[in-house]
């Protein structure tokens, strides 16, 4: 008999379709054997080499392991993702992979804000989850699809991008000369207010990367080379640094500890990126050309390049001579009368 109750109350599933395929699974419920059974016979009939899969009770922790070894391995943060995934799986108390709700994962990311975690974070990390099971479906290691598919990143409120004034960045290279041992320090500020790069980009630079009147930058985030011209002068001088200091050490720790002896309050987390954000807002401010200044700053998509457009000097000016008030100016006595 194809299916038969056991004494338990299961049902077990013994069928052989074709002639030396023989299937044999138990099932909580009668449905459930009925189903396995037809799938089987049809299967076989199909394909007569198919085969059920045994279901897979891999653990989150043992699949980001996979994900590691077929695809963690060739990104440059990997040390870094890899402990943010472990830890997130730890958090959840490991769970079997693919049973992993969104309301389990959304349990956890709520105890993870009400500890101090900014929404910001979060978001990072449900995109590292996500992206490990959709890589895995991707390369077949596994046959379901990513289960926090529908879990939707938290809307956060964009963050002011802070820039400083002519004022502000004389203040801030005095406090760099006067509190800073290292020589470095201000000479990887100025490259990064010279050319908008990011600080990394900026102290990994060799000098046969500051040749013919620019900066060639090679181990950038998007992993694109880019080249931005500088002046002769400033590269005449990158060039002597190097030659009476050697390459560029990691001098991040002086650059904050300057920014906080020069006084300026800048945003959490933008210390060093604040160097990236002002020349973006002078370049823009200047009248420079939004589609150039992507460019320059190596950026993907112009939606991120967008967040510097308003400080143009006619950005959406047109709202002044083309929008309805126009014709209404007698509301607040712009032509001449009283209210």
């Amino acid at each position: 008999m194809a299916i038969e109750q056991l004494p338990d109350g299961r049902w077990k599933v013994d069928t052989e379709p074709i002639k030396g395929r023989r299937f044999r699974k138990t099932f909580k419920t009668k449905g459930e054997a009925q189903r396995f059974e037809a799938t089987c016979r049809a299967k076989c009939i199909e394909t007569p080499d198919w085969s059920p899969r045994p279901k897979d009770t891999r653990r989150l922790l043992e699949l980001i392991d996979r994900w590691r070894l077929l695809h963690g391995h060739a990104l440059s943060d990997i040390y870094r993702t890899e402990l943010v995934l472990r830890r997130m799986a730890e958090g959840m108390g490991n769970p079997i992979a693919c049973r992993l709700s969104g309301a389990q994962y959304t349990e956890y990311r709520a105890k993870r804000l009400a500890a101090g975690i900014t929404g910001k974070t979060v978001n990072t990390q449900l995109g590292h989850l996500c992206a490990v099971f959709n890589i895995l479906q991707e390369l077949g290691e596994i046959d379901y699809s990513n289960p926090l598919a529908k879990v939707k990143p938290l809307k956060l409120q964009e963050r002011e991008l802070s820039y400083l004034s002519r004022e502000q960045i004389e203040v801030l290279f005095n406090a760099i000369r006067e509190h800073c041992r290292t020589p470095h320090t201000a000479m990887v500020a100025t490259i990064c207010l010279a050319t908008g790069c990011r600080w990394g980009e900026a102290q990994g630079l060799r000098p046969e990367r500051v040749k013919d009147g620019a900066v060639h930058f090679v181990n950038t985030k998007s992993k694109r080379r880019r080249s931005v011209p500088i002046d002769a002068a400033l590269q005449d001088c990158i060039q002597e640094h190097f030659t009476r200091h050697g390459l560029f050490t990691n001098c991040r720790d002086s650059f904050d500890f300057a920014v906080k002896m020069s006084g300026l309050d800048l945003p959490a987390g933008q210390k060093s990126h604040v160097l990236r954000h002002s020349f973006a807002s002078h370049f823009m401010m200047n009248g420079g050309n939004i589609l150039t200044l992507q460019k320059i700053l190596g950026h993907a998509s112009l939606n991120m390049t967008m967040r510097y457009a308003h400080l143009a000097p006619e950005y959406l000016r047109d709202v002044i001579s083309l929008g309805p008030i126009r014709d209404f100016r007698h509301l607040y006595g712009a032509d001449g009368s009283t209210m």
